[in-house]
């Protein structure tokens, strides 16, 4: 959004997405601008690490950067439980606690946190990287270490996402953006007990708020993810929406699945996409209508528009 641009061409991400007033604005935008049905806090994935002893910094056109990778049994020691968030992340709860305040009665409040894998994997790896090398080494040289750091995760994950929810989220989303590095039998090992976990512990503080899971590229064992205790199952855009309900039982909600790039294919394209995820869904009350990855960078708004107007005179 060019509203948002204004904001992110001048000002550094961490300073943008740990200043509150900052924050809320950019939460803000998306639900005014276009009338979506829900806000999502403007944060990171990465945001809970240095309350956990990794400190990270997010470069123009890199993405983050964790210069101190997680390589050895000695970086375990180093790493610090997540106790005490209102210290260690002091801005989190004014951001959730003004945002509960705009939106309350109007529109839903979500949180977000990275999967352990994902997080472990940022970690380890130091930035993006397109063979995730040093995680998948671990796996076979030292699959020891690579469980213990999860387990750490996994545990410090749950308590963020707790913290979410106590600070005004109404539900919270667990992102394994970095699924599609993994296999089925790697995604058993190293990904799925560690988010089941933190999702367990979410679900016995907190039961009656909904969590959400999306593995970005894990549409070839989406029969795995059907019994993670997840409320709703994120699709990409790989998937066939009509088998993935198959796969993952009736009583399983779905969301996303249509592709981002659709939205640069003009009026006509939109609403056929729109109208075939719709039909192919299940119907009203199993299908959260979303694009199976985010906007994409220089994505006409007017599509955005589109895409969230024409879901509505369906509605």
């Amino acid at each position: 959004m060019g509203a948002f641009r204004e904001y992110s061409d001048k000002i550094p991400f961490r300073k943008r997405s740990e200043s509150p007033d900052i924050a809320i604005e950019l939460s803000l935008q998306p639900w005014k601008a276009f009338g979506v049905d829900g806000v999502i806090m403007f944060s990171d994935i990465l945001t809970p690490l240095p309350a956990m002893g990794v400190e990270f910094d997010v470069v123009k056109g890199s993405g983050p950067v964790i210069s101190s990778p997680l390589r050895s049994s000695a970086h375990l020691k180093d790493l610090t439980p997540l106790q005490d968030p209102d210290t260690k992340l002091p801005f989190l709860r004014e951001i959730l606690g003004g945002l509960a305040q705009e939106t309350k009665d109007k529109t839903t409040l979500m949180g977000f946190v990275g999967a352990p894998f994902t997080l472990v994997a940022y970690a380890v790896e130091g930035q993006a990287n397109r063979h995730c090398i040093h995680t998948k080494k671990m796996m076979v040289q030292d699959p020891a270490l690579l469980h213990a750091y999860l387990s750490h995760f996994s545990q410090a994950i749950a308590e963020y996402a707790c913290h979410q929810i106590e600070c005004g989220a109404q539900i919270v989303q667990f992102f394994e953006s970095w699924a599609h590095h993994l296999g089925p039998s790697q995604f058993e090992e190293f990904a799925k007990p560690y988010v089941s976990e933190a999702m367990k512990y979410v679900k016995e503080r907190h039961p009656e708020v909904p969590i959400v899971y999306y593995a970005n590229g894990g549409s070839s064992y989406l029969h795995l993810q059907k019994d993670l205790g997840a409320d709703v199952i994120s699709l990409d855009w790989a998937a066939d929406i009509s088998l993935a309900r198959k796969t993952l039982g009736e009583s399983m909600k779905v969301q996303g699945n249509i592709d981002p790039t659709v939205l640069f294919g003009g009026d006509d394209a939109i609403e056929s996409a729109v109208e075939t995820c719709i039909s192919k869904a299940g119907g009203a009350g199993k299908h959260i209508l979303n694009l199976g990855h985010g906007v994409l960078q220089g994505t006409p708004e007017t599509a955005v528009e589109k895409f969230v107007s024409h879901c509505k005179s369906i509605r």
